[in-house]
């Protein structure tokens, strides 16, 4: 990809995030003053392309995921190198499942719109009880002390784990505009990280302002896998504390990838 389409590329994405026409002054502003990464295909796993992905962790060797459509939506244990369901348990026809965190032995499982938080047995997948979430469940994760909430809109709120009360609130911001369609979130080295929904970009946060301080983007990774459908986009980050490696997927992607960021 050429230079200047690749900038084009990244200044429409930029307004497709602001949700608003850029003025001219905005867009040279960002240009200069924002922080943006590119990136490069270190490994390319098998994904199941039927996998409708809402939540996405690396924990001790083994990748968790959560799945959402109505009648189809469950929490799994799977091999990272061959896509093998090592551990599942499928959620109620009622239930559409969002995103998912682990915290200590518990694993934690958002609804969309039915208000509930599934608490399981990260060993045994045992339900350990519930909890009631006010707003909609899109992403979860956690900093070590509270779980981080997106539901869709342009605020963070950081839960308690024990009652799933919220503890504070922060809105993300972009050069002093509102982000919303806030979706899937990783925790990675004192940042909060958002894919932001129907983009192909990542959101890095400041957790304590809410203030957007730089852009993953990852133009064309979806054309490095097969699409399951017309809903096939970018949604998944995990993260490998141990190693450092970076892994990125899709709703109805057939890969996984492991990535490392470029300055472009």
């Amino acid at each position: 990809m050429n230079t200047l389409l690749n900038k084009t590329r990244f200044v429409v994405g930029l307004m497709l995030i602001a949700g608003t026409l850029l003025s001219a002054n905005f867009v040279s502003a960002q240009d200069n003053q924002l922080q943006r990464y590119v990136y490069r295909v270190l490994n390319t796993y098998p994904h199941d392309i039927s996998s409708f992905t809402q939540g996405l962790i690396y924990h001790q060797g083994y990748l968790y995921e959560g799945s959402g459509k109505y009648g189809l939506s469950a929490l799994s244990k799977v091999d990272l190198a061959t896509a093998e369901v090592i551990q599942s348990r499928p959620l109620s026809r009622r239930y559409f499942g969002e995103g998912i965190e682990i915290v200590g032995d518990r694993i934690y499982q958002l609804t969309w719109q039915a208000h509930m938080v599934f608490v399981y047995d990260k060993e045994t997948f045992e339900p350990q009880g519930s909890h009631y979430n006010a707003t909609q469940g899109w992403g979860l994760a956690y900093d070590g002390e509270f779980l981080i909430l997106s539901d869709g809109t342009a605020t963070l709120q950081f839960m308690d784990p024990e009652n799933f009360v919220p503890q504070r609130k922060v809105v993300v911001t972009l050069d002093g505009n509102e982000i919303h369609q806030l979706n899937e979130l990783e925790y990675i080295n004192g940042e909060v990280w958002a894919n932001v929904w129907q983009t192909e970009f990542i959101l890095r946060i400041d957790p304590a302002t809410g203030v957007v301080n730089s852009i993953v983007d990852l133009t064309g990774l979806s054309e490095q896998t097969e699409l399951g459908s017309s809903e096939a986009v970018l949604n998944g980050i995990a993260w490998d504390s141990e190693q450092e490696k970076l892994f990125v997927t899709g709703k109805h992607w057939s890969n996984l990838f492991e990535i490392e960021l470029v300055s472009p």
